[in-house]
């Protein structure tokens, strides 16, 4: 990182290095070095998958040996068919509180049985990116083909669209968006926190008996869902995998086509399932309701991210969307939920994650989009913003919209891309370098 930062960007960097370190969690278990950093060591003590992919995003900006480690590491967890758990637990002493706290199955003695929205591909490049080795990226490629490749195998549904089987799996837990499939009643109280923690574990219950991280858990008839963050996610990780394996002089210019063809036919599912062209905005699927979710969620933003989404409906998404202040364009952006929604939680008051706070990995991800939409003053402002409101309040899970006050877990460690927010605002024309 530049020594020459603005004071603000100084603070952030601060708070952003201490927690990576504070959260570094290392050992060995059957003859291997893990090495990792958790979410938050008082929340969340475990590897979990997505984090960890924006844990490396910022520590290559910093530490590239702990960003490859923090991939290693969560590649380990890949199993012989290409899953790649939501949860690691390394830590033995821990693991009866992961079922216990996470209402999760463990699955091998030491994995959940559940996934995370598939970020991988995209740490795996922008290390890359940073560091340029050939030898690591030759090491990591093969795995990372066969997780991508299990997704394709297992949860592609015939929308063309991938299914998630809970909540969870989406990465947007409790989001007001499932209230209805859920049987939740979307009010503004704590009791939508025990709500919600009450039916997951009915949900989880009801698949227990002999799941397996392939399981056909449709039957159940519980829930069963194509999420389009989920699907925006895995879209643009197909793309970015498709251009790594067609790099890697190992394997060829032709080896990458199945992953840049997937990636293709997802963005087309996202346009002829989601895409609602009166309100322009992007909408989940209820399969088993067999119908369109219309909470406005940051969730409807999110194909924004995709490339081969077309450039107007992107356009139309940020300039009615996004960059609405009554909106997603609040005091301290993006909110999760819309501020025009019913459900919409500024201040915390659920006690529920993902009802209205406004959450640095979600900004991150919308930041690369609009710069990659051209819209580079917006994408300048959601930067500032966000880097502002780590440096007041700190490395937090989520924030308030509008009082910019840190809600949930401390020390939490996917706010620090704004290291890589930093980056990469210190390297636009005029930026501070």
């Amino acid at each position: 990182m530049s020594a020459r930062l603005p004071s603000e960007h100084a603070v952030a960097v601060e708070h952003a290095l201490k927690t990576l370190t504070h959260n570094r969690r290392t050992g060995s278990m059957d003859g291997f070095t893990y090495d990792f950093t958790c979410p938050s060591p008082s929340s969340y003590p475990f590897q979990w998958a997505w984090d960890s992919c924006f844990h490396a995003i910022a520590l290559a900006r910093t530490d590239t040996a702990r960003a490859r480690a923090e991939i290693e590491s969560l590649l380990h967890g890949v199993d012989v068919h290409g899953f790649l758990p939501h949860m690691l637990l390394w830590q033995e002493d821990l693991r009866a509180r992961a079922s216990q706290d996470f209402r999760m199955a463990v699955w091998d003695g030491w994995k959940s049985v559940s996934l995370a929205p598939p970020v991988l591909a995209r740490a795996i490049e922008r290390i890359h990116e940073v560091d340029g080795d050939e030898q690591w990226l030759h090491q990591v490629l093969p795995v990372t083909c066969r997780y991508y490749d299990w997704l394709h195998r297992t949860r592609r549904t015939g929308t063309g669209l991938l299914a998630i089987h809970h909540p969870d799996e989406s990465g947007l837990d409790s989001s007001p968006k499932y209230d209805t499939a859920l049987g939740i009643e979307s009010g503004t109280g704590p009791e939508v926190a025990r709500a919600w923690h009450a039916r997951m574990s009915d949900i989880l219950a009801a698949y227990s008996p002999g799941r397996r991280p392939d399981s056909d858990l449709s039957r159940h008839g519980r829930f069963h869902w194509a999420d389009v963050l989920f699907n925006s996610i895995y879209a643009d990780g197909l793309a970015r995998l498709a251009r790594l394996v067609a790099r890697a002089a190992t394997y060829g210019p032709d080896a990458g086509r199945r992953f840049a063809e997937r990636a293709e036919q997802v963005s087309a599912a996202l346009m002829r399932e989601c895409w609602d062209s009166e309100k322009g905005c992007f909408h989940d699927l209820d399969l088993l309701a067999a119908r369109r979710e219309e909470t406005l969620t940051i969730s409807s933003l999110f194909p924004v991210i995709v490339e081969h989404i077309p450039d107007p409906v992107a356009r139309r998404v940020i300039d009615d969307h996004l960059t609405n202040t009554d909106e997603f364009w609040l005091p301290y952006p993006l909110p999760s939920v819309a501020a025009n929604e019913p459900a919409f939680d500024p201040d915390f008051t659920t006690e529920a994650i993902f009802r209205g706070s406004s959450w640095v990995n979600l900004n991150w991800y919308l930041y690369w989009g609009l710069r990659a939409r051209g819209a580079r003053e917006a994408a300048g402002v959601l930067a500032a913003r966000t880097i502002a409101v780590a440096a007041s309040a700190g490395m937090r899970e989520c924030y308030g919209p509008y009082s910019g006050q840190g809600h949930g877990a401390v020390s939490f460690g996917w706010s620090s891309l704004v290291l890589d927010l930093i980056d990469a605002e210190a390297r636009e024309p005029g930026g501070e370098r």
